[in-house]
């Protein structure tokens, strides 16, 4: 029966012209007197537990920039102070993001970009798929990848944390000469402390196999490691923030310049990968909250 009111109600607050009240019910065979009730009457507890979940979940997707799926949602609700909204199943969410419309938006394939030196000495792989750590700053992995603007390509490089999944580093050029990932590189050395006999691990593209890399490495005390050519699960990490990159940003903007694209892609790396967006790979936690964990729990042990 409250489907029916529920439905007149909608018809109603359309704004378009609708029959009237008496015709829908006459046609829903319902009373008129019935659904009058049905609206003066207060929302059930029921009712009003979920109208203020729902509200959250709005607040936590949009707090996601649209990025958030099901069980991110759900985790920040988790933490609200208010135990009726803390304590919402995952299924709730579910039903509530359905009902709502509100729908993540979703990655595209993957590409096979590498192109490998066939002069290049063999390094080997030293991290075999192992992308976790337990200290900041001892395994990094970079790459590079390509921006469209209606200017022409920007190439962005990276160094990415294994342990803190923080992006410690990056660079952005017109260009992809191996200066581009040797700046990344030394952002992260200069702005992060890294760890004694660090190893950093890429593709074996041309200038992750270059003299000029390799000197550089070894100036900043950095042990190299490579994975295989085009098998992008060699070097998962790098691969899926790009991914994340061009999901949440670059997918979802026009960039007519190469200028609002460095602007863009900075804010995201600085404001919103490193220090809001959650990540399941470390609880559910900023890579900027990781980080500080990890110095308050050392500065405490000391």
């Amino acid at each position: 029966m409250s489907d029916k009111y529920a439905l007149i109600a909608a018809e109603q607050a359309t704004g378009e012209p609708a029959p009237s009240v008496s015709a829908m019910c006459a046609g829903l065979e319902v009373s008129r007197s019935g659904f009058y009730d049905w609206q003066r009457a207060e929302p059930s507890k029921r009712q009003r537990r979920r109208a203020k979940v729902t509200r959250h979940v709005h607040g936590a997707f949009e707090a996601g920039r649209g990025t958030y799926g099901v069980r991110r949602v759900h985790a920040i609700l988790t933490r609200c102070t208010d135990p009726e909204v803390a304590s919402a199943s995952i299924d709730l969410v579910r039903a509530i993001m359905r009902e709502e419309g509100l729908a993540a938006c979703q990655p595209r394939g993957y590409k096979v970009t590498t192109e490998q030196d066939p002069d290049a000495d063999p390094i080997r792989d030293r991290l075999h798929r192992d992308f976790t750590a337990d200290t900041p700053g001892a395994k990094l992995v970079g790459d590079i990848t390509y921006i469209k603007t209606w200017e022409g390509w920007l190439y962005l490089a990276t160094v990415i944390d294994c342990c803190t999944k923080q992006v410690l580093g990056w660079s952005m050029a017109d260009h992809m000469r191996t200066d581009l990932i040797c700046d990344a590189l030394t952002m992260a050395a200069t702005r992060h402390q890294l760890a004694e006999g660090a190893i950093f691990h890429s593709d074996r593209g041309t200038q992750y196999t270059s003299a000029q890399f390799a000197k550089h490495l070894e100036s900043l005390g950095i042990v190299g490691s490579m994975g295989r050519t085009g098998v992008c699960w060699d070097n998962a990490l790098a691969e899926s923030f790009f991914a994340a990159l061009k999901n949440e940003l670059v997918y979802r903007v026009v960039l007519p310049t190469r200028k609002k694209a460095r602007r863009m892609v900075a804010e995201y790396i600085e404001v919103f990968y490193n220090r809001t967006r959650i990540h399941s790979g470390i609880g559910y936690k900023t890579p900027a909250q990781v980080a500080l964990e990890y110095q308050q729990n050392r500065s405490n042990a000391a």
